[in-house]
């Protein structure tokens, strides 16, 4: 069944969270923290059997330093710089096998498909461990950290998003000037964050985003992971101020209005883990003068599944080239 408001208004809706005043600071200091102890990315080729798509297991810098792992691949007999594509996971999942996930190398792109810090375990594997974030929180990710907003999970994890732009920019036979950024669910909030805070990534395409319009949605679902939220506070009654302020500067709808590069979302009236008016809110915040929404009517959380992709690749087409 629907899940949230009526098409037409969700055309009109705007989240309710206002920007802290000191965000683009706040966000400046992060990735200047992240990018003075970064070093240069790491990458080996694997032998995946493939002859078509050619696989390197990277290694590169995130927050705090800490290592994160991806796999990179590209066309193999590819000539001169490639534009690129780096890609982030849905929650509970990490950067999967090898052969997982080989559309936008098959598409003529070096694909960078990015580690999730401390999951990796839900439905695809990962290896990139977690160190950071510490305090009461409740099973999940929703809450680590959430004591200090500059140690937070999606801090973290948001910074790890960039410096993946970063890394890939820096690896042999990408065109640095050339990139773009998508995922689905956590992987489209990482993807908005991106968009938002890396510098001149050419093209956004964000499935169904989760961590939009974040007060809103989590009342207004009992799924998880936004239900993490809920829990928690249903216990530290206190502390509704202080993790709304937190939240607020991970909000996809908030960092949204940083996003000038050409955008692409896509949203689901039957999702009821990532309300459609997230991706909405954070939608119409974008000032993007190219954008466009995909409203799937009858669809859950899987959004318009390969239709989504297709739509990313023609965006990707037109705005990187191959």
């Amino acid at each position: 069944m629907l899940t949230d408001l009526p098409v037409g208004l969700l055309r009109e809706h705007r989240t309710a969270v206002e920007p802290p005043a000191d965000l683009d600071a706040f966000w400046a200091d992060r990735l200047a923290e992240a990018r003075a102890l970064a070093t240069p990315p790491e990458a080996v080729e694997v032998d995946t059997g493939l002859t078509a798509i050619r696989t390197w297991d990277v290694r590169f810098s995130g927050w705090g330093g800490q290592r994160v792992a991806g796999w990179l691949r590209a066309p193999a007999g590819a000539t001169g710089p490639l534009p690129a594509v780096v890609e982030y996971v849905g929650y509970g999942g990490g950067r999967g096998s090898a052969l997982d996930d080989l559309v936008f190398a098959a598409a003529g792109y070096a694909h960078l498909k990015m580690d999730t810090r401390g999951q990796g375990s839900g439905w695809s594997a990962g290896v990139t461990p977690d160190s950071g974030g510490t305090g009461p929180e409740v099973p999940g990710v929703m809450t680590r950290g959430i004591d200090d907003a500059a140690q937070y999970y999606y801090t973290r994890f948001y910074t790890d998003a960039v410096l993946a732009v970063d890394a890939v920019r820096a690896l042999p036979g990408v065109d640095g000037s050339r990139v773009g950024v998508t995922g689905g669910s956590q992987g489209g909030a990482g993807a908005l964050a991106a968009g938002a805070l890396a510098e001149d990534v050419r093209a956004v395409a964000a499935r169904v985003p989760f961590l939009c319009d974040i007060p809103r949605s989590m009342t207004i679902t009992d799924a998880r992971p936004f239900h993490e939220l809920v829990d928690y506070l249903a216990v530290h009654r206190g502390r509704v101020d202080h993790v709304l302020g937190v939240l607020a500067r991970v909000d996809g709808a908030v960092l949204a209005s940083r996003i000038t590069a050409p955008l692409l979302v896509s949203a689901a009236l039957m999702d009821s883990i990532v309300p459609p008016s997230g991706p909405f809110a954070a939608f119409n915040a974008a000032p993007s003068a190219r954008k466009e929404i995909l409203v799937h009517p009858y669809n859950g959380h899987e959004g318009g599944g390969a239709e989504d992709v297709a739509a990313a690749l023609r965006l990707f087409a037109e705005e990187l080239g191959r």
